[in-house]
């Protein structure tokens, strides 16, 4: 075994390693804004607002993000006429992919909470955004904590697909490195154990989340 393709490519597939991080923080940030919107149309009364969430998300969740990533990418050319980069087109399709996800862990969260605390901040004069705000959700989100983690792991472990489109993520670019330098065994096994280890470290702080959380409630 000859560890020397490793720290020859290191800083070729470090920089890999930020992009796939870069990716996988905007997706939570830009997925999780998304997600609190359509938890909250899919909670409410209106019609208007209740379908097109329902819609959305089971729409979302009945497709691979792979198809996702690849309709986009290859899609928006022909109905814009300009073409997206790999990287805006991997943004993009995440956020939205991942926000119907989201919003189902977000609406379970919300769900949690006992109907009587939203009466009794209505009772006690706060509007619906202002009960959500600083009643349901901060609550809410304990809750839900160790679910989003879990899907932060999920997140970092997909971003791998961005190969569909050409995107030179971590695993990509170690693709690149063996098919120069014919050492799969070293460096599918380096690859292996970076994504075994930010992986094994999210499900650690999920776990010890879900924990806490539990104790609590007892």
């Amino acid at each position: 075994m000859d560890l020397t393709v490793i720290t020859n490519n290191f800083k070729f597939m470090a920089g890999g390693l930020v992009l796939t991080f870069q990716l996988s923080l905007i997706t939570m940030a830009g997925g999780l804004l998304l997600g609190i919107i359509l938890a909250l149309a899919r909670l409410s009364s209106k019609h208007w607002l209740y379908y097109p969430a329902t819609f959305y998300i089971h729409f979302f969740r009945g497709l691979p993000l792979i198809l996702v990533i690849f309709w986009l990418y290859f899609l928006t050319p022909v109905i814009t006429g300009k073409s997206l980069n790999e990287f805006h087109a991997a943004v993009i399709s995440f956020v939205v992919f991942e926000a119907a996800y989201f919003a189902e862990i977000i609406r379970a969260g919300i769900q949690s909470i006992p109907h009587g605390q939203s009466m009794a901040a209505y009772s006690s004069g706060l509007t619906s955004f202002q009960c959500a705000r600083h009643v349901i959700l901060p609550q809410a989100l304990r809750n839900m904590t160790p679910a989003l983690v879990t899907q932060a792991v999920v997140i970092f472990q997909d971003t791998s697909l961005g190969y569909v489109i050409g995107l030179r993520e971590f695993l990509r670019r170690v693709n690149l490195v063996d098919a120069r330098e014919a050492r799969s065994v070293e460096l599918y096994l380096f690859a292996g154990l970076i994504y075994l280890a930010f992986c094994s470290t999210g499900s650690l702080c999920s776990q010890r989340l879900e924990n806490h959380r539990q104790r609590n409630w007892i």
